[in-house]
């Protein structure tokens, strides 16, 4: 999986969850953009723990922010998150990447 599909650009997206996945080799959550479904994928479960990022925190209807890397191929809606921003708090999953 790793970070070789997504592009080098910076991205921030912000929407509506409505569904979750969590789990190995890493959660999805499905956001709607706009009327636009996007896929987040999210860490693994130890890395969302690590960062504060419970399941309680993921649930359908809440909005959330995004930063991190969408996919290169420009027709997929799908983001890999380094940080996630829920009700004004960061639940920063990498760390150890430069922002």
């Amino acid at each position: 999986h790793g970070w070789g599909w997504a592009s080098d650009e910076e991205f921030q997206i912000t929407g509506s969850i409505t569904n979750v996945r969590l789990g190995n080799p890493h959660g999805e959550v499905t956001l709607n953009v706009k009327g636009e479904d996007w896929v987040v994928e999210v860490g693994q479960p130890w890395r969302n723990e690590r960062a504060g990022l419970t399941p309680a925190l993921l649930n359908v209807g809440r909005l959330i922010t995004v930063h991190g890397h969408r996919s290169a191929k420009e027709s997929e809606r799908l983001v890999k998150a380094e940080r996630v921003v829920i009700d004004g708090k960061s639940y920063n999953l990498y760390p150890d990447r430069e922002s």
